[in-house]
C-alpha cells in the first residue's frame, strides 16, 4: 500500500520542488493565525498580531509582538508549539517521518520534495536520513524536557512545570527561542543545568541533520564527509569567537555583565549568550543594553546562522567557511580551494557566493524600507532586521514599536529567511548547460 498526496499532472504544469514547500509554509502560517484568532484561545490579538506570531513560529524565529505565556491560553501555546516543531522540522520532513511510523512507503515526487526540503543531492539516502531525524528529535527533546523540568518544576509546580519544560525543550532543539517568561529566561541566568541543557539542544539542532546522520552512523572524525568536517570545526571555532567576544566586551558592562558578582556566574551567562545568537532568540542578559561593539558582533553572527539541513537560519556556517577559504585562495594565487583533504569546486564556490550575495541585498533592502516609516537607532533597525532573515528571534526591544509597514518588513524577512534558501537552492542546483561560448576578456577589479 502506497499513500501519496494528490498531485498536479506533469502534462499541464511542472511546479518545482521550492514552490510547493513555500505554499506548504505559507498555508501553515495561514493556518495558524486563524487558529490563534479563535476565541479563548488568547486575549484580544489582532490580526496583524496573530499573523506576526504564526509566522514566527513556524519559521522557527521568535521574535513576538505579544508575551507568549501570559497572552495566550493553553491551547493557544499549544498551536504555537506544534507550529514551531512542524516549522523547524519542516513540513516534508514530518509527512516523511509519520509515514516511516505507519511503515508506509514514501512515493518518489515527495521524496523530491522531501531533496529539497532537507538540502539533499541524493533521493537515496533521504529515507536512512529520516529515521535518524526522528530519533534525534525524540530522544533530545525528551532528554531536554527531563533536564529542564528540574529547573522549573520547584519553582511552577508538577504540572505547570513539566509544560514549560517540554515547551522550551521543543523551542530550543527547533532553535525557536520562544518562551514562555516575559523576560526570556534572564531569571535563570545562573542555574547550571539550564545553562547546560538549553545551549545544548541548541547546538544539537543547529548543526543539521546530515551532520548528525555522521554522527550517529560513521562516528569516526577520519570518514566524517567534508560537510560534517567543516560544520563541525566551524561551528566551534564560532563559538569561541562569540563567548569570547561577548565576555570580553561585555564584563564590565553594568547593563550586562557587569552587575553580576561571581566570576562563574559571568562565565554561566557569556557562555548562553554566546551559543545562542547565531540560531536561537533566548537570552539570559539585556540584550538591549550590550555595548555597540557588541551588538555589531551579533548582527554578523546572526546572518551567518547554523548548519544546512537544520532548524537554524542564516547564510550557514558551510557557507560562510567557503568564503573564507576562497579569499585565502586568492591572496595564495591558488587555482583551487581545498580543505581537510578535500577539494572544493568552483560551481560550489559561485552557489555560495550567489547565495551570500543575494542575502544582502535581501538584509539591505528590507532594512531600507523599514527605515523609512521608523527613525529610531539605525543599528536597533539593523540588529531587527539581521535577527529575522536569520531566523535567530533576539532583540533589542524594537519588534513591538514597528508600525504596519515595518511588521509586514519582519514577517517577509522571516519567510524568506526560512524558506528562501530552499528555493534559491534549487536553481542553484538546476544545471544549465551554456548553448553559446564567447571568448574570454579582462576587467580592472580593486
Amino acid at each position: 500500500m502506497q499513500i501519496s498526496l494528490p498531485q498536479i499532472s506533469s502534462k499541464k504544469f511542472r511546479v518545482p520542488p521550492p514552490a510547493v514547500l513555500a505554499a506548504t509554509y505559507a498555508i501553515l502560517i495561514i493556518l495558524g493565525t486563524v487558529l490563534l484568532k479563535i476565541p479563548g484561545v488568547s486575549q484580544p490579538l489582532a490580526w496583524s498580531d496573530a499573523l506576526f506570531t504564526a509566522t514566527s513560529a513556524v519559521t522557527v524565529t521568535g521574535l513576538s509582538v505579544v508575551d507568549i505565556g501570559s497572552h495566550f491560553s493553553l491551547f493557544g501555546q499549544i498551536v504555537v508549539l506544534v507550529l514551531i516543531q512542524l516549522g523547524g522540522l519542516g513540513l516534508m520532513t514530518f509527512a516523511a517521518l509519520v509515514l516511516s511510523v505507519l511503515g508506509l512507503p514514501i512515493d518518489i515526487p515527495h521524496r523530491t520534495y522531501l531533496r529539497e526540503d532537507l538540502n539533499q543531492t541524493s533521493v537515496g539516502d533521504l529515507i536512512r536520513l529520516v529515521k535518524v531525524i526522528l530519533r534525534v528529535v525524540l530522544l533530545c527533546e525528551l532528554i531536554g524536557a527531563i533536564l529542564l523540568a528540574f529547573v522549573f518544576i520547584p519553582d511552577a509546580g508538577w504540572a505547570e512545570g513539566l509544560w514549560q519544560a517540554l515547551f522550551h525543550s521543543i523551542s530550543a532543539f527547533n532553535n525557536a527561542g520562544f518562551s514562555l517568561f516575559p523576560d526570556s529566561l534572564t531569571r535563570y541566568a545562573t542555574n547550571p543545568l539550564l545553562n547546560f541543557t538549553v545551549p545544548g539542544l541548541l547546538l544539537i539542532g543547529g548543526l543539521g541533520f546530515s551532520v548528525l546522520s555522521d554522527i550517529y552512523y560513521v562516528r569516526r572524525w577520519q570518514k566524517f564527509s567534508l560537510h560534517s568536517k567543516l560544520m563541525l570545526s566551524g561551528s566551534a571555532a564560532l563559538i569561541l569567537w562569540s563567548v569570547a567576544s561577548f565576555a570580553l566586551l561585555e564584563w564590565n558592562n553594568p547593563a550586562t555583565l557587569g552587575h553580576i558578582p561571581g566570576i562563574f556566574d559571568k562565565i554561566q551567562i557569556s557562555w548562553f549568550q554566546g551559543t545562542t545568537t547565531r540560531t536561537a532568540g533566548f537570552n539570559t542578559t539585556n540584550i538591549a543594553g550590550m555595548h555597540d561593539s557588541t551588538t555589531l558582533t551579533f548582527i554578523l553572527l546572526m546572518l551567518i546562522g547554523g548548519g544546512s539541513t537544520s532548524t537554524a537560519g542564516g547564510i550557514k556556517v558551510t557557507t560562510f567557511i567557503v568564503l573564507l577559504l576562497a579569499t585565502v585562495a586568492f591572496f595564495k594565487r591558488r587555482q583551487q580551494l581545498h580543505a581537510f583533504g578535500r577539494a572544493i569546486g568552483l560551481e560550489e564556490v559561485l552557489k555560495v557566493l550567489a547565495l551570500t550575495m543575494i542575502s544582502m541585498l535581501i538584509v539591505a533592502a528590507a532594512l531600507f524600507v523599514i527605515t523609512i516609516s521608523h527613525d529610531g537607532d539605525f543599528l536597533d533597525l539593523m540588529f531587527e532586521v539581521a535577527s529575522a532573515f536569520g531566523t535567530v528571534g533576539l532583540s533589542r526591544g524594537v519588534t513591538t514599536e514597528l508600525d504596519t509597514l515595518g511588521r509586514t518588513v519582519i514577517i517577509l524577512t522571516m519567510f524568506i529567511g526560512r524558506v528562501g534558501p530552499l528555493t534559491l537552492g534549487f536553481f542553484l542546483a538546476t544545471r544549465m548547460p551554456p548553448r553559446i561560448r564567447y571568448p574570454s576578456s579582462q576587467i580592472y577589479l580593486g
